[in-house]
């Protein structure tokens, strides 16, 4: 093995011998799927504009949200935040981050989730802790731009094309494993 390089497995323990390297074995490609699905969280950004309507700052230090006394007279009554929160809810899924909705679907989505949010907040405006004109401009915006960017992100297949090719690769890889165990066929040679 060469000084200048040190090889590791997945786990970051050291290989001695370079020459074998880490191949996921069994029901790997299942789990690579499962990793990748377990890291697109698109309603986790839901919970935080949540906790921001609500006027709330995450404090690293105590590891909670807190309410920022500044914030708190433009912030949302829980009411208002939780459905708000929940109106958004609806696009952003794991379900929609690996879709294939057209352009033209997607603008169309956008703004009907986007109005029905006004219609919400001016229909429930006392209810929701609205007090001012411009909350009602900020609702829009957030719920615009959180729909947009949640449905626009597996434009062109990208997330599902990574997917595929988790898989693919993980399958060719066991296939030309058989290959070399000689397979099927290998169980009928001579010995």
């Amino acid at each position: 093995m060469s000084d200048d390089y040190v090889y590791v497995d997945p786990k970051g323990n050291v290989v001695n011998n370079p020459n074998l390297s880490y191949v996921p074995q069994g029901n790997a490609y299942k789990q690579d799927k499962g990793d990748i699905l377990d890291k697109i969280r698109p309603d986790y950004i839901v919970e935080i504009i949540r906790h921001k309507l609500l006027g709330e700052r995450f404090n690293n230090q105590t590891n909670k949200w807190e309410k920022v006394p500044e914030l708190q007279k433009f912030a949302l009554s829980e009411l208002g935040a939780e459905q708000i929160a929940n109106l958004m809810l609806a696009v952003s899924t794991q379900n929609s981050s690996i879709s294939n909705l057209k352009d033209a679907e997607i603008k169309k989505r956008v703004m009907s989730i986007a109005k029905t949010a006004q219609y919400m907040a001016i229909e429930n405006w006392l209810e929701y802790g609205i007090k001012r004109r411009n909350q009602l401009y900020f609702i829009h915006e957030i719920v615009f731009s959180n729909s947009l960017v949640v449905l626009k992100q597996p434009e062109n297949e990208g997330i599902r094309r990574l997917i595929a090719g988790t898989i693919q690769e993980s399958r060719v890889y066991n296939a030309s494993q058989e290959e070399k165990k000689g397979g099927l066929f290998g169980m009928f040679k001579r010995k």
